[in-house]
């Protein structure tokens, strides 16, 4: 996602002296990507960002897989995960491979008594219910229904709820998340023929430092670990900053979706990409316009990559019993396509308002404790007539 962006105040040339009232200097910290040569920031802290004080219990979080190898198309009934107060709590990790976690999470409580950072993986949460602002060292971004929100590894962040009623669907990613290649420029702007563009970002607005010392909870997550570190100053003491790493949030109702005169294939869907998965976004849109068109996808067999489809809003083409929260699961090895009667049933209509995410990974998933008391145990079976 390379686009400048700068907030509260630095010095006008990067790696030197920038002073304080009192003549003492601001610490600089560069939060950079691939060692010196990918997207990065810098920093200018009130206090060194090194100030560790004590390192608590550490808590091993590694997912619990009960199947490595499947074959089993599933649907998870996502709103059947019971909320819990704290975020990190209420995570559930559902399917995992060397690249991704993906999960769900119904967080009830902000959290305020703690800052998280994940250092091994950047973060996609998408907002399926609730409303709020992501805080982080910064700045903050609000967010609602539909929102993404794109956190880079290794940033310090709380998450502040205005209700309780919140649903949330995350992915871990071990390779950084970016746009779409296919969409940029060789200078990394979107092109013309982009389904959305910068404009359309919600970029950290609101920078708030805090120059306070004392005793501050940050959760680490490292190697499938939680670490509790006590750092002797806040967190949020960065007092202005400029580059590309940060994070960012996106709308999935501001995503313009790629039409055609026969039926368009998922990739006119994708919004962010690693080397390892993509995520796709199904927004409401017209269907094609051919006079013979089957607007239904027709089969297809995933030999290459596991598909899961995380089911938000409307009615969703292509699948029956079929409710929001749901997660299909379509492992490579084994074709899928409509379920009886929807393929037929597409021919003639002119639109659809289904919303859902859709994470293509490029190698197999495996399945969970957590997804495996969710799964209706069925769901392999329903293209039996």
């Amino acid at each position: 996602m390379p686009i400048y962006h700068s907030l509260g105040k630095i010095p006008n040339k990067r790696h030197t002296q920038f002073n304080k009232s009192d003549g003492t200097l601001y610490h600089e910290e560069l939060f950079g990507t691939i060692g010196f040569e990918g997207m990065s920031s810098l920093l200018y802290h009130e206090h060194a960002p090194t100030q560790v004080k004590k390192i608590n219990k550490s808590i091993d979080v590694t997912p619990k897989v009960a199947i490595e190898k499947n074959i089993t198309s599933r649907k998870l009934i996502g709103f059947d995960i019971l909320p819990e107060n704290d975020f990190l709590d209420s995570r559930q990790t559902l399917l995992v491979n060397k690249s991704v976690h993906i999960g769900l999470a119904a967080p009830k409580k902000s959290m305020e008594t703690y800052f998280y950072k994940n250092s091994d993986a950047d973060e996609m949460l998408f907002i399926h219910k609730g409303k709020g602002n992501l805080k982080t060292l910064l700045g903050n971004i609000s967010f609602e229904y539909g929102d993404y929100l794109i956190i880079p590894r290794g940033m310090i962040y709380q998450i502040e709820f205005e209700s309780e009623d919140n649903r949330i669907l995350y992915a871990e990613s071990f390779d950084p998340i970016y746009t779409p290649k296919k969409y940029r420029n060789w200078f990394g702007q979107l092109t013309e023929h982009s389904p959305f563009c910068e404009r359309d970002y919600k970029l950290p607005k609101n920078l708030v430092s805090f120059n306070e010392k004392g005793d501050f909870l940050v959760k680490i997550k490292k190697q499938g670990m939680l670490h509790e570190i006590i750092y002797g100053t806040h967190p949020f003491d960065v007092v202005g900053w400029d580059g590309y790493n940060f994070p960012y949030g996106f709308s999935i109702h501001d995503f313009e979706p790629i039409t055609g005169r026969i039926h368009q294939p998922p990739p006119v869907h994708q919004t962010f990409e690693t080397k390892s998965f993509v995520i796709c976004s199904f927004c409401p849109r017209l269907y094609d316009y051919h006079p013979k068109a089957i607007p239904s996808p027709y089969n297809h067999s995933n030999i290459d990559s596991d598909e899961i489809i995380y089911y938000v809003d409307g009615d969703f083409m292509s699948r029956s019993d079929i409710k929001p929260g749901h997660i299909s699961v379509h492992p490579s090895g084994i074709p899928h396509g409509p379920h009886p009667g929807t393929y037929e049933g597409s021919i003639g209509k002119k639109e659809t308002h289904e919303l859902a995410v859709m994470i293509d990974t490029f190698s197999p998933l495996q399945v969970t404790e957590n997804a495996l008391r969710i799964d209706d145990g069925k769901y392999f079976k329903s293209w039996l007539k």
